[in-house]
């Protein structure tokens, strides 16, 4: 078996080498990330795998925190000796200020001794000093190939040419833009791609990994769309029958509305925490990287009539999208449509629209003086369009980031593909309303539920709209 590609992730204290490792293995868990100087103090490795074999490690090493007093110190070692500049890092490792003074250091240089490549990862926010030209001349005295990453480049205080005109003094020429918190489209296929230029007898293990990369984003991308279009099917089958002699009663009415509320809610939620944990985010990262998605999503309010009429009229610009409850609605209450008998028109037109079946039940609900509360298409397409939103914002993510997402309710004037999307799953999720038996119940149930050929037919046709929206 081929051994995998060592890589030292360098540079100075805060400059983003846990962040970085975290989004190129897509582990939000590994080290730690903070504000504070220092955090990492020891050498982690993590591997980042192809076809489930280890393809490169990465090792995470301690910030270079006094690399001017450091060369100062190797300037003393036998000048007269004439040592290669391996061999006087080697002659210090060796000596008591390895594992005095110079602790943190040594632990970086060790490393670099025992690699294949370094990432030198820069904080381009950054003013170029002194002693960043001391610590890239002590990584190069380990005379290993190093390719520096410009980190944070988008920020405003970017002093990006600054960097590259410095790094070219030193003989890096091969510089990468990435930013860690949200990646450049296509910046990791670059980072990899510039490594092989470095080290061009792995060019083949490196091709792998690229390949393997896409693979990954394509699956992840179909998963959430088979996941968004699961819940659109589950939320339009949820279908209550009331007697209207309960549904009459205003408490008992409001209680009611709540209840298949808060069932659309969990739904939604269930959806979020895969999605999340899809892209390889956790619930809880208040501490270290808050998702408001998650602080807030217990927030995100699906019914809210201004996110209703917006999504009314966003509807309004496709085609024509069938009744909410199959026939016609005679009272729409907060998101919920009421279905209380019909006009023989709307019944026929609902027959023919959904088939014979849907009709008889609901003539026979009237017969019984039974109401049928379901959820309204306007709410639907809300759910499909935050849930599109939060996997696309994730899919720009980095594992660094810690700033918000912002996943806003879907605008009347918006009219961007995933919206448009989101609108053609609406009208395409319709037949569910006609199978409450395709609802699933809880996330305990749906380990053991069974759900039929036609509901997962309908899912994966609802999944292969999305992600051709996505792939637009």
């Amino acid at each position: 078996m081929t051994s995998p590609i060592r890589i030292a992730v360098v540079g100075h204290t805060n400059a983003g080498k846990t962040s970085l490792l975290r989004t190129l293995t897509r582990r939000v868990t590994f080290g730690e990330v903070s504000q504070r100087p220092g955090t990492t103090r020891h050498v982690e490795s993590v591997d980042l795998e192809v076809n489930g074999q280890p393809a490169v490690r990465f090792f995470d090493t301690p910030g270079l925190e006094d690399a001017v007093a450091l060369r100062e110190h190797l300037a003393g070692l036998d000048a007269a000796a004439q040592a290669t500049p391996p061999e006087r890092i080697r002659r210090f490792l060796q000596g008591p200020e390895a594992h005095g003074v110079f602790e943190q250091e040594a632990k970086v240089l060790r490393a670099m001794l025992d690699i294949d490549a370094a990432f030198l990862v820069i904080d381009v926010r950054e003013p170029v000093l002194p002693k960043f030209r001391d610590e890239i001349e002590l990584l190069n005295s380990c005379a290993r190939p190093v390719l520096p990453v410009l980190n944070f480049v988008r920020d405003a205080a970017s002093r990006e040419p600054a960097w590259k005109e410095l790094l070219s003094a030193y003989g890096l020429h091969v510089q990468v833009r990435f930013d860690a918190a949200a990646p450049f489209v296509g910046a990791e296929h670059d980072l990899y791609n510039d490594l092989a230029t470095l080290l061009r007898d792995r060019r083949d293990v490196l091709r792998d990994v690229v390949d393997a990369l896409d693979a990954e984003a394509v699956a992840r991308r179909q998963s959430a769309c088979t996941r968004i279009g699961d819940l659109l099917v589950d939320a339009a089958a949820i279908r209550r029958t009331v007697p209207a002699a309960e549904f009459a009663d205003a408490t008992r009415r409001q209680t009611l509305i709540a209840g298949v509320q808060k069932d659309v809610f969990d739904k939604a939620q269930r959806c979020t925490d895969d999605l999340l944990a899809l892209y390889g985010f956790r619930q809880d990262d208040a501490d270290e990287a808050p998702l408001p998605i998650i602080e807030g999503r217990w927030t995100l309010d699906f019914f809210n009539p201004e996110a209703m009429k917006d999504a009314g009229l966003r509807l309004g610009k496709g085609a024509v999208i069938g009744a909410a409850v199959g026939v016609v609605a005679d009272l729409a209450v907060a998101g919920l449509s009421l279905g209380a008998g019909a006009a023989l028109g709307g019944a026929i037109g609902g027959a023919v629209s959904q088939g014979w079946g849907p009709l008889g039940r609901k003539l026979a609900n009237k017969l019984r003086d039974m109401h049928e509360l379901t959820v309204e298409d306007s709410v639907l397409f809300t759910l499909a369009a935050w849930q599109l939103q939060l996997a696309q914002a994730l899919e720009r993510r980095g594992h660094a980031a810690v700033e918000r997402i912002r996943t806003e309710a879907p605008s009347a004037e918006d009219d961007d593909t995933l919206m448009r999307a989101a609108a053609g799953a609406v009208r395409a999720v319709q037949p569910a309303r006609s199978h409450p038996e395709w609802e699933s119940t809880g996330a305990l149930t749906r380990s053991f539920w069974r759900p039929a050929p036609q509901r997962e037919a309908l899912a994966a046709t609802l999944s292969n709209e999305l992600q051709r929206a996505f792939d637009a």
